[in-house]
């Protein structure tokens, strides 16, 4: 698949079927996390790897709005340096590049920030230095997902020049 058509039909699911993700497509998706930009090259976030059954469903004690996590086949805690302004950035910028990975390996994601910050520390050894800001679960998904978006048309969220200029579509092509 390529980068647009990926982009196109991605999807985030909370219903993971039973099949398991092969172990080499995990690092495919650890090693997109890695391979991602960051604010001045730092390379400041750190990714825990979760797979155990009792570990998943640890994450999802651990968070108010994350408890589908455990019905996942393995998530990536998102880890980032909290003195470094752009962290939040970073991390949604790692997080896209993992789930667009693991969408071309038909491999469906979501993602959830309602984390109990002091649980997860405790649980998964978070070092005080570091702030688990992003959790993204994996798997298979449960049934077939056709790929279609309810998204509102180019000219409704984009403009030409300034904000509130209608954007012609054909003048995108100009320069």
């Amino acid at each position: 698949m390529d980068a647009t058509q990926t982009v196109r039909t991605k999807l985030d699911v909370r219903e993971f079927g039973t099949k398991k993700v092969p172990g080499k497509t995990k690092l495919l998706v650890l090693d997109a996390g890695r391979l991602t930009q960051s604010g001045q090259n730092s390379q400041h976030w750190r990714f825990i790897l979760v797979s155990r059954k009792e570990n998943l469903q640890r994450l999802a004690d651990d968070s108010p709005s994350g408890r589908w996590v455990a019905g996942a086949d393995f998530a990536v805690v998102v880890l980032t340096d909290p003195s470094k302004g752009y962290h939040m950035i970073d991390a949604g910028r790692a997080v896209q590049d993992m789930q667009l990975t693991a969408w071309d390996h038909g491999v469906a994601s979501g993602v959830y920030t309602g984390i109990r910050e002091e649980d997860m520390r405790r649980d998964f050894g978070v070092p005080e230095a570091l702030k688990p800001t992003i959790v993204v679960a994996f798997g298979f998904p449960k049934r077939k997902l056709l790929g279609r978006k309810n998204r509102k048309k180019i000219t409704e969220v984009a403009f030409a020049e300034r904000y509130g200029e209608r954007l012609d579509e054909t003048l995108i092509d100009q320069e």
